[in-house]
């Protein structure tokens, strides 16, 4: 394509820009993966992943740029200030929706500054109580709870956080009011599950296994609606007292918005082969992921349909924007 024909309307940024995408193959530069987040944590460990795979199967390297700060907001402008190209992408997670459902107004609206690429993978979170806690199983800790309102606390990797919202969601639907302790992550909130410092907390699977191998705390129950192969034999909270339970963190590929649909499908097609192959299915199950891609339509749909869950969640439980 010529891009004399390509543009219709000169000194139009995004068009301009889309028409230098379009007169070249795709990639033919370095791709930028951007994180909202510090290095070491989930978003970031799943965007290195897919980084790698991703590389592998375009033929250019993939960069993983951590913008960490403002609970995620530094990465989200850095992307959606960046020229619509497909060359500087954001990685989201389901924290960046809470986020979203937090602020009534949220910098850098998902909605209008980005086009969903895919959904990438998803994970479960898993209830664990400790030893000292007189529950076998979820319906032992609901009448325990019940009978002990204020008593029980669970911790959480913040608040606000995907987590802190498991916890909230378990009180809402089993009528408890087992109080929340915010600690600096996931694993620290383990640990303090670990050490009776708390009584239950939802962390990760991988958070979770090397304390229950030293049998230093017991799972109940994973969150996700469905069972998790990494913990087959741990029913969910759906299945065990707490019907229409369903929390789970997400990760995904958001770019610009204007950027080219011709890009966005490359991407995407990009992204669907590298994720569902055999070794990064293995890879992504050691860190209690799996691999769920979708059409950018989709996963637009799920994001704003988590959103409003999110938001209806938040308002329940009277959860403010600090």
């Amino acid at each position: 394509m010529k891009r004399g024909n390509c543009i219709g309307v000169m000194g139009v940024l995004v068009v301009v820009t889309s028409c230098d995408v379009l007169a070249q193959p795709y990639p033919a530069k370095p791709i930028r993966l951007i994180v909202g987040y510090t290095t070491g944590g989930p978003t970031d460990t799943t965007a290195r992943m897919v980084a790698q795979k991703l590389s592998e199967h375009v033929g250019q390297s993939v960069i993983v740029e951590n913008r960490a700060g403002a609970s995620g907001t530094l990465g989200k402008e850095r992307v959606a200030s960046s020229p619509p190209d497909g060359y500087t992408l954001l990685v989201m997670s389901s924290g960046d929706a809470i986020v979203q459902a937090l602020f009534a107004k949220a910098p850098r609206d998902l909605e209008l500054a980005f086009a969903p690429v895919s959904l990438a993978a998803t994970g479960t979170y898993v209830l664990i109580v400790h030893p000292s806690v007189p529950a076998r199983n979820v319906k032992e800790l609901i009448a325990l709870a019940r009978a002990n309102p204020g008593k029980l606390s669970y911790g959480s990797s913040g608040v606000g956080s995907s987590v802190h919202l498991a916890g909230e969601l378990l009180n809402v639907k089993a009528n408890l009011k087992i109080l929340h302790v915010p600690y600096k992550s996931s694993a620290d909130s383990a640990r303090a599950t670990a050490s009776g410092e708390v009584g239950l907390s939802f962390p990760g699977i991988p958070g979770a296994l090397p304390f229950l191998y030293a049998k230093k705390i017991r799972a109940l129950a994973v969150t996700s609606k469905k069972r998790v192969a990494m913990m087959a034999e741990t029913p969910t909270l759906n299945e065990s007292g707490v019907p229409g339970y369903d929390r789970y963190g997400w990760y995904g590929i958001l770019a610009p918005v204007g950027t080219p649909k011709e890009v966005i499908a490359r991407l995407n097609a990009a992204l669907s082969e590298v994720v569902n192959v055999a070794d990064m299915k293995a890879a992504l199950n050691l860190q209690g992921l799996e691999p769920q891609t979708t059409t950018p339509e989709q996963f637009g749909a799920f994001i704003q349909a988590d959103i409003m869950e999110n938001a209806k969640l938040i308002k329940l439980i009277g959860l403010k924007a600090e």
